[in-house]
């Protein structure tokens, strides 16, 4: 698993938190902020849901909702780039 510290600049990533997921390009990390762009952000309902949601984008691509945006690095679950997530 990454860190977000570890996350590439300008790849497609997947941030998961308690309460919302963000998929889009990691811009960096600033302190105890993440920046990311050409992003979306999905709240979490379920486990299941939200891994779904992560396949389902893996496959067809990020819905951008937000050019950019910055979130706290603080209780980030998991990091992965989204080139990694199975697509099925």
């Amino acid at each position: 698993m990454m860190n977000i510290a570890q996350a590439p600049s300008g790849i497609h990533v997947v941030v998961e938190t308690d309460k919302t997921i963000f998929i889009g390009r990691f811009a960096a990390l600033r302190g105890d902020k993440v920046f990311m762009q050409d992003a979306a952000a999905h709240p979490v309902v379920s486990s299941q849901a939200a891994e779904d949601y992560i396949r389902q984008t893996a496959r067809y691509g990020v819905t951008v909702e937000h050019r950019e945006i910055e979130f706290d690095a603080i209780g980030i679950r998991r990091v992965r780039k989204l080139g990694d997530v199975p697509k099925a």
